[in-house]
């Protein structure tokens, strides 16, 4: 038992365990479809990523555009359809679709309609399966029960893109051919070529040489999708480029060139966007009009695509099953896992990242190239995420460490200091809280002069906004002169100079001085530029006081496990509180808006660095023994 307990001690162990969960997290989440919407994006940036072909030249598109509606009028005249359909037959289009609903009859030319679509077995009408309010589209009478009518019928993902196509539908009792399937059996019927059981496998279909796999409602990115009817994925090869393309007028001018049509697969429909015929495809990288694609080309799209299995032989999009599918995001959820182990440094980390992200997205890329769709938002996420996780937690003891110290300390020191805390934290850490020192310290109080007045003048989030602004100018020249923030009280500020690490030399204490001092005369200029730009903006200026003291005290944490604070207690930082709020009648200097008050301990430390001028041996407030105040006015002439 205990060698078993041991192994699940093991950090190799424990990081494929994490990845194991990072994975069956992922799954989980991909089963309730949580990842499709980025799992079709990236399906639709891999088709655009394929390298552009030219539009299938086998594919021809007569459009009634706003113009012809204009001059031919809406609906066109049956008429009208019948002349286009004579002068396209006249021109030998090998076949021809209407992609035109026409259940009722548009006079005048009905007889001469009918006629034609009696006489000619290779023009086929569209119908409509069914609407979303349940009825259909019926075909021209005339081909009601032939073989000459398809349905237009799409099946759009969310977002309203088409990615997929459709060869059949059943309503349970009848099957019924697609508008698109419909037109290139009837173009490849003098090939020969036709639909055919695939002999591996009696459920799929095959075209030519080319399988065409069923779509299965967990194909791909795809999650309880609608899978009725025979589906298939869409390629949408030579967009985006458009096919050759002709106005009704044109057609019946005597304008199109009789060799554009002839022996062709030629679609009649509209691209007028009056009447709002169009498609979002996977190249609509938008939402705009401009990226979408009317009925016609769509139709143009499935029909090339069909063709192109049964005379180019060009495969049909694949899936692996679902079982391949978990194995390869379970294969690089284990791969981050193991990742996180070994390169937990940032650097590392990083350029592993990138590496293998790299790897993946090319796997995805020629897997696209070959018309394989395999799986890459997940395995993506299980790899970084894995990585994550497992370099937490090899990292985890180590961090509970430093939260303790930073907590304290981050906000408060410069970043030299926080790491030098971090270093020696065996020596300055003990039980899990710092150590309880005695040291010889600087001090350094400031407060805001009639802050009250001003706050009783505004708002609370313009207070609050103006006093954040004020602190963090002031935080920030502390921490540059290497002071710690010990804590806000209000609208001052309490620094110390000289924690957390005892210092062993005068030097050091004097050095400790010098910085109070330094960081109270750069707190007045930073005033003195606030102040500036604070009436320039309309706004109330101020004015501050500091203290500074130099002496001996006690630097701990109190406070509980949850709530730990680190800070000082002792004489020296009363004195300093006192230096700060002595004489508040006198106003702060008025040119550089900060009086800075230090005691007799301070300068002894500071030698001749500094002008001065004394205020006189006080006995300050709470105070027995009188202690001689300087003024600090600023740095020394040399």
């Amino acid at each position: 038992m205990k060698k078993i307990i041991g192994k699940f001690r093991n950090p190799l162990v424990i990081c494929l365990l994490l990845g194991n969960l990072v994975f069956a997290l992922l799954l989980g989440v991909r089963e309730l479809g949580g990842f499709q919407a980025m799992e079709l994006m990236a399906y639709d940036f891999g088709l655009r990523l394929k390298p552009e072909t030219n539009a299938d030249e086998r594919v021809v598109l007569i459009a009634q555009t706003e113009e012809d509606i204009h001059r031919l009028g809406f609906p066109v005249p049956d008429g009208t359809l019948a002349r286009i359909l004579e002068r396209l037959t006249q021109y030998q289009a090998r076949v021809i679709g209407v992609d035109i609903y026409r259940d009722i009859p548009v006079p005048p030319g009905q007889t001469e309609l009918d006629s034609i679509l009696k006489r000619n077995q290779n023009i086929l009408w569209v119908t409509k399966f069914s609407e979303e309010n349940g009825h259909s589209v019926a075909p021209p009478k005339v081909l009601q029960g032939t073989d000459q009518v398809g349905f237009n019928d799409m099946i759009d993902d969310p977002g309203g893109i088409i990615r997929r196509g459709l060869l059949f539908m059943d309503d349970g009792q009848n099957v019924y051919y697609s508008f698109p399937l419909q037109i290139a059996l009837r173009y490849l019927r003098p090939a020969g070529i036709g639909l055919q059981p695939d002999p591996e496998n009696q459920e799929y279909l095959r075209m030519g040489n080319v399988t065409i796999p069923p779509f299965r409602k967990n194909d791909g990115g795809y999650i309880n999708a609608d899978a009725a009817g025979y589906q298939f994925l869409l390629d949408y090869r030579g967009m985006p480029h458009k096919f050759k393309q002709f106005t009704f007028s044109e057609l019946l001018t005597g304008k199109v060139d009789p060799s554009s049509v002839r022996d062709k697969i030629v679609i009649i429909g509209t691209t007028a966007k009056s009447l709002n015929d169009y498609f979002y495809t996977p190249f609509s990288q938008g939402l705009g009009a401009d990226q979408r694609i009317f009925g016609i080309e769509l139709h143009g799209q499935i029909v090339s695509q069909i063709s192109r299995f049964a005379l180019d032989d060009d495969p049909a999009i694949k899936v692996w099953n679902e079982n391949a599918e978990r194995l390869w995001i379970w294969f690089w959820a284990i791969l981050g896992a193991l990742v996180g182990f070994f390169a937990r440094a940032l650097s590392r980390f990083a350029l592993a990242a990138f590496g293998v992200l790299a790897v993946l997205t090319s796997a995805s890329y020629f897997a696209g190239m070959a018309s394989w769709w395999i799986p890459v938002v997940p395995p993506a996420l299980g790899y970084l995420v894995a990585a994550m996780v497992v370099a937490s937690y090899m990292s985890n003891q180590e961090k509970m460490q430093r939260a303790v110290l930073m907590q304290l300390f981050s906000r408060h020191v410069s970043k030299d200091v926080a790491e030098a805390i971090w270093h020696s934290r065996e020596q300055f850490m003990q039980e899990g809280r710092p150590r309880s020192q005695k040291l010889v310290a600087t001090v350094l109080f400031t407060d805001l002069q009639g802050f009250t007045t001003i706050s009783e003048k505004l708002d609370p989030e313009t207070l609050m906004s103006w006093l954040n602004e004020y602190m963090e100018a002031m935080a920030q020249i502390v921490i540059k002169h290497h002071g710690v923030i010990n804590k806000y009280i209000g609208d001052a500020i309490m620094a110390i100079f000289g924690i957390p690490f005892a210092r062993s030399s005068e030097q050091e204490i004097a050095r400790d001085a010098e910085n109070a001092v330094d960081s109270a005369l750069a707190m007045r200029e930073e005033i003195v530029r606030l102040n500036q730009i604070w009436a320039a903006q309309g706004k109330e200026t101020i004015a501050m006081r500091v203290g500074i003291f130099t002496g001996p005290l006690v630097a701990g944490s109190l406070g509980s496990t949850e709530r730990l604070e680190y800070t000082v207690i002792g004489d020296t930082v009363n004195v300093a509180s006192r230096l700060e709020s002595f004489d508040k009648s006198k106003n702060a200097d008025p040119e550089n808006a900060c009086r800075i008050l230090i005691g007799g301990e301070t300068l002894k430390y500071l030698g001749n660095k500094y002008r001065t001028y004394p205020v006189g041996s006080v006995a300050l407030k709470g105070k027995d023994k009188e202690i001689d105040v300087y003024q600090v006015v600023g740095i020394a002439e040399a």
